[in-house]
């Protein structure tokens, strides 16, 4: 065992007030760690405090327990004060006296209640005004908070779509978008200054009992407009939420005859989906009622990922059911527990077809510019922004519809600040349709994140508008296949978990970046993109810039057009690789994704 790791865990273990269930849990660590110093429980010891959790453009995101690197209120607290300190540093020099605010948001993951209140207690403490949803709410909710409250800045606690054992810090800017690069640095600068039991200010010991207990002693203790202020976000403002999704619907649909089953999840999607679907004339849905509670435990979907089938086992087990008593519902919809992403099946010629997010993206655009055009709604000069993962076929139907696509890099925050800066201009309403791979859609200004609210009431138009054509979805992908070519666009995904994952992810990403593409890939690469240092290399040596912001990311293209991107993923400890193939028939398309799929698995293992 490193003498450091020893050193810190001594360090928590000599605080007063640490939290006995996170005692417990190093003392027994330590036990079996001094038993076999090279053993599993050594590794374990040394994987909760051999970095501190990182921040980034994705927040924090770490497996829940005792640590400098796993999520407690300790690091929660450390991570709101250089918020906090970054905030009131940014306002000592604007022009403007108002006090600053920050909303908060929380999904249904375990602790995630207690981590918003430990927020907003180290806000208070540092004169920043704290607006809290008092119930379980959307991260699109919270993102439309930040922008209707005027808010500086803010916080929502959810791990997405991770296991149980996660939970997560997502910050979001004025505008309501996830901070960027810049803004995420310097966040991050802030934070690392800020001693993790040392500089902390909090009035959270002050207050004791249930959330809601402490949320309402603390909203009256401190409501007084001379000082730092709690307020309780009211339930207005998740009806104006609400709202704003239906004013984006593409128009009245006959939803007679026409059924969905829908699943929460276990998360917060249950209330608003269901409002949103009904407000839109959708009566005949059926909930999957083992996952429509709030359960922070996931009992009957450990991995609640919609991009998963395993996700979506139960409610495609509750489509069959009703099918075979002569109710077949038409799409079956299942948002992820902080209700940004869906996942999507269909019926389609007796059976229920999983689609993928890049088939829905194509989808919910091809049908977005259709019901503008024939509405008269298509502004001057529409915008769709896509991420460089996602399907190029999209770009191909704007281009069709005369829709620009703006291609930016993962992660919904620059979709977002595509939108924000179309508003600076006063041209917001140019941006019709934004989406990622991941099963992120969004289709109006009203928040800058993905909004799985505003997803699911215009799947179900799309839904409802083939079903009054007498076609289901499945012919229409079918149909936009024929006019604009197959593409296959897939993910392989490769787990690395732990300092040594970080360490095999790395040596995998400067092997690519190193090693000439000939000797990675049989197929002639005509260019490499390298978004880490903003560089395209051509094949015949030329080099030109990348206009986006540095990413941990490399793109192959190959002189047939298909393409390759990798990148570790930001969420989770993985290393993500896209491989897209675009063919003349399906056959065509599949057979040769199937390939470079094999190759790419043999390179990454070889590598490795």
């Amino acid at each position: 065992m490193k003498p450091e790791i020893t050193e810190k865990c001594k360090l928590w273990l000599g605080r007063p007030d640490l939290a006995e269930a996170l005692r417990e849990e190093l003392v027994s660590l330590e036990r079996d760690a001094e038993k076999d110093a090279a053993g599993a429980a050594a590794e374990a010891l040394n994987d909760r405090f051999y970095r501190d959790l990182e921040f980034g453009t994705a927040g924090m995101r770490g497996l829940l327990g005792a640590g400098s690197n796993r999520m407690n209120v300790y690091t929660v607290r450390r991570i709101t004060q250089g918020l906090a300190n970054y905030i009131n540093e940014r306002n000592r020099g604007a022009e403007t006296r108002k006090r600053p605010a920050v909303a908060i948001g929380y999904d249904n993951r375990i602790r995630s209640d207690e981590f918003a209140f430990e927020t907003a207690c180290v806000l208070l403490a540092n004169g920043i005004d704290a607006h809290i949803y008092p119930a379980l709410a959307p991260t699109p909710a919270l993102s439309f908070a930040v922008r209707r409250l005027d808010c500086d800045a803010g916080v929502m606690i959810t791990a997405s779509h991770n296991t149980k054992e996660y939970n997560g810090y997502k910050v979001y800017d004025a505008a309501g978008e996830q901070s960027l690069p810049d803004e995420a640095d310097a966040i991050a600068a802030h934070i690392e200054k800020v001693d993790l039991f040392g500089d902390v200010k909090t009035v959270a010991q002050s207050f004791a009992g249930s959330f809601a207990e402490k949320l309402t002693v603390a909203a009256t203790r401190f409501s007084d407009a001379g000082g730092a202020r709690l307020s309780i976000i009211p339930e207005s403002v998740l009806d104006d939420f609400i709202d704003a999704v239906l004013a984006l619907s593409m128009g009245k649909r006959n939803f007679s005859g026409f059924s969905a089953v829908y699943t929460p999840l276990n998360g917060t999607g249950n209330i608003p989906v269901r409002r949103a679907l009904a407000a839109i004339g959708l009566t005949e849905l059926h909930i999957v009622r083992e996952q429509e509670a709030p359960d922070g435990e996931f009992p009957t979907c450990p991995y609640p990922n919609p991009e998963k089938k395993e996700a979506l086992a139960l409610g495609l087990a509750l489509c069959e059911r009703l099918r075979a008593e002569g109710r077949p519902p038409d799409i079956l919809m299942a948002t992820d527990p902080d209700c940004d992403r869906v996942g999507v099946a269909a019926l389609h010629e007796g059976a229920y077809k999983l689609l993928t997010g890049n088939e829905v993206g194509v989808l919910l655009l091809d049908f977005i510019c259709r019901s503008r055009e024939a509405a008269g709604t298509m502004p001057k000069n529409p915008v769709a922004v896509k991420t460089i993962v996602s399907t190029p076929l999209a770009t191909a139907i704007a281009k069709r519809h005369g829709v620009e696509t703006i291609n930016v890099l993962t992660g919904f925050k620059f979709i977002g600040e595509q939108i924000t800066r179309l508003e600076e201009k006063g041209e917001a309403e140019r941006y019709i349709f934004g989406f990622e791979e991941s099963c992120g859609y969004m289709s109006g200004a009203h928040v800058r994140d993905k909004d799985a609210v505003n997803a699911c009431v215009l799947i179900a138009e799309l839904a409802a508008a083939c079903k009054e054509d007498g076609i289901t979805i499945i012919d229409r992908l079918e149909a936009i296949y024929r006019e604009y070519g197959f593409c296959d666009n897939s993910l392989l995904e490769f787990a690395a978990a732990g300092e040594s994952g970080m360490r095999r992810i790395g040596r995998i990403m400067r092997a690519l970046r190193e090693r000439p593409p000939g000797e990675l890939f049989r197929a002639p690469v005509a260019e490499t993109l390298d978004y880490l240092v903003s560089r395209r290399l051509a094949a015949d040596g030329s080099e030109s810039g990348i206009d986006l912001p540095k990413a941990d990311a490399l793109e192959f293209v190959f002189e047939d057009g298909s393409s390759v991107i990798a990148r570790p993923s930001g969420t989770e400890p993985k290393l993500k690789i896209y491989p897209s193939v675009s063919g003349a028939t399906r056959e065509a398309a599949a057979s040769a994704a199937r390939a470079l799929r094999n190759e790419l698995s043999a390179l990454i293992d070889g590598i490795a």
